[in-house]
């Protein structure tokens, strides 16, 4: 079965210098990582499942705040390089990343040493310009950022 996610990536500022806002995965894979490790918040859903209310599900769970309201695009689907097909809803809206309290997972960490440890999905999240978000972020998504620029109308680098 294909795996499918859904995520919301918020974007405010103006046309001409809009920022993303980009979350860094939890755990000790991703401890050192910076560029090509940041996400747009996501997750997961059923396929009798609205992608919409999907990417507004993850967006809570994973940053600790409903998704706020603005205006939206449906910037469509990308399929990453592990074969899971990503749609993401942009929102014109703010967020305040500074109270931000993501879920959590567990995972045998160090490996095989039967000690569980607890790690947050995502352990902080940050506005970015675009010219930096396309530095952070995963390859799989850099079409999301493509997509965001021409529903915008935004113009990179004036």
């Amino acid at each position: 079965m294909v795996k499918r996610s859904a995520g919301a990536l918020l974007v405010r500022g103006e046309r001409h210098d809009p920022q993303v806002l980009l979350g860094h995965p939890g755990g000790p894979f991703f401890a050192r990582k910076d560029d090509g490790a940041w996400s747009i918040p996501k997750g997961e859903y059923e396929p009798d499942e609205d992608p919409r209310a999907a990417a507004a599900r993850e967006f809570a769970e994973e940053l600790g705040g409903p998704l706020p309201e603005g205006e939206e695009w449906d910037l469509g689907e990308a399929r990453t390089s592990s074969g899971k097909w990503v749609r993401v809803f942009a929102v014109r809206a703010e967020f305040d990343v500074t109270g931000m309290r993501s879920n959590t997972f567990e995972l045998e960490w160090p490996p095989r040493s039967g000690r569980t440890q607890t790690f947050p999905e995502l352990d902080r999240a940050e506005w970015f310009d675009l010219e930096t978000a396309r530095r952070k972020i995963t390859k799989g998504q850099l079409p999301f950022l493509d997509r965001l620029v021409t529903a915008i109308g935004a113009k990179e680098n004036p």
